[in-house]
């Protein structure tokens, strides 16, 4: 097998020249020729690839003659192999042994420390009141607190032992001062709450508003915010596959989070985490997706982000090989074994459209501006200019 060079020859400013600038009906004469006559189909060595990186002869074959001629499977930066074997849903359930209760006065003695005796007491008449199955319990607010990290430290002590109430920060009417408010996570969302004395008297708080929205309610705390799940596709671009469930799901493209592309033509199997979205909904659309299966979900605490991978696994198989010999074969295959090959750009990178992106390429990297505009809206076929074109050249004919 070899592998070519990309040479420096098309930055060269005789590598091709500045598209002439012609008049519309000249340009509409041009775009009435057959397509093989406005442009041939690339090359390598009209990109500037001329070389082979080694001097064995190689042989030749199909690659891609088929979309499942070529897998990929993605490696996660831990070294897995990314493949989709299940469709189990995770265990959502939060831990409830017997272990909770006793565990309580610890908790509640590591909250004496953090917050003092009076916010202790407090909570632990709401907790009592929640023992008691009193689920319309009216929330409490401890004591002011205007340290904001003391804040977050509080918010996270009952993420960590509480995951049954929620929490979040009111101000006084004053505008400066400001406290933590606690609720019972199963109570309804956004009526008008009482203080933590049962007092009705005005307290000042502004405890009548709806509590934090940004998904604390309703997402369980633990649980982690992202879903990670795989994405199997056949023959699709990947986000193609992913504007195709989002849609299901009544979610944007953006919303997903992927560490790479995947190839179109191709099967293809990677990552991709969703934002506080439930592995049952995904799981509910594997027997209305075609070409697309989803898979082996799991909670995470982060989002993917670009990059993150260590790399992807390709299965190839090449048909309709041209070889001297079968020893010859052999010979190559040891060669790329033996010395690895040099990553280079092909003519996948250049695109198959009739776009010369190399070209628009090229002009950009000289700041050619005028060359580089001029190249991306030159008439091709397809395009709604083609047909205006030809139209306008009939009529200017006749």
């Amino acid at each position: 097998m070899r592998c070519r060079h990309f040479l420096t020859s098309l930055l060269s400013p005789l590598s091709f020249a500045n598209p002439p600038s012609r008049p519309l009906a000249s340009r509409a004469r041009a775009v009435a020729q057959p397509p093989a006559q406005r442009r041939a189909a690339l090359a390598e060595p009209d990109v500037g690839i001329s070389r082979f990186a080694s001097s064995l002869p190689g042989f030749r074959g199909a690659l891609k003659q088929r979309y499942s001629d070529f897998v990929v499977h993605e490696v996660a930066r831990d070294g897995t192999l990314v493949r989709l074997t299940s469709f189990d849903l995770p265990d959502e359930r939060a831990d409830t042994d017997d272990e909770a209760d006793a565990d309580l006065p610890h908790a509640l003695e590591s909250f004496r420390l953090l917050c003092g005796d009076a916010d202790c007491e407090a909570l632990r008449g709401f907790l009592s009141r929640v023992s008691e199955g009193d689920s319309d319990v009216s929330p409490i607010i401890l004591s002011p607190d205007a340290d904001k990290a003391h804040r977050l430290e509080v918010h996270d002590f009952f993420k960590r032992n509480f995951i049954f109430l929620v929490t979040d920060t009111v101000e006084h009417s004053d505008g400066v001062q400001r406290c933590i408010r606690v609720r019972l996570r199963s109570g309804p969302r956004g009526r008008r709450n009482r203080t933590g004395t049962g007092s009705s008297e005005p307290s000042g708080w502004r405890d009548d508003r709806p509590f934090d929205s940004r998904g604390s309610v309703t997402w369980p705390y633990h649980l982690g915010k992202f879903l990670r799940f795989h994405l199997y596709k056949e023959n699709k671009d990947t986000q193609e596959a992913l504007r195709v469930i989002g849609k299901m799901l009544g979610l944007q493209p953006r919303s997903f989070r992927i560490a790479g592309t995947k190839d179109k033509r191709a099967i293809t199997t990677q990552q991709v985490t969703l934002f506080k979205v439930h592995a049952s909904r995904l799981a509910a659309l594997n027997n209305k997706l075609t070409g697309i299966k989803v898979g082996d979900f799991n909670y995470v605490k982060e989002g993917l982000v670009l990059g993150q991978l260590m790399g992807n696994r390709f299965t190839i198989t090449l048909r309709s090989v041209i070889a001297e010999s079968e020893d010859m074969i052999k010979v190559a295959v040891d060669g790329l074994i033996k010395s690895g090959f040099i990553n280079y750009y092909g003519l996948q990178r250049f695109g198959s459209a009739s776009v010369p992106t190399h070209l628009v390429g090229a002009a950009l990297l000289r700041g050619e501006w005028r060359s580089a505009v001029s190249l991306i809206l030159d008439p091709r076929e397809g395009d709604i200019l083609d047909y205006f074109c030809c139209f306008t050249t009939r009529n200017f004919n006749m």
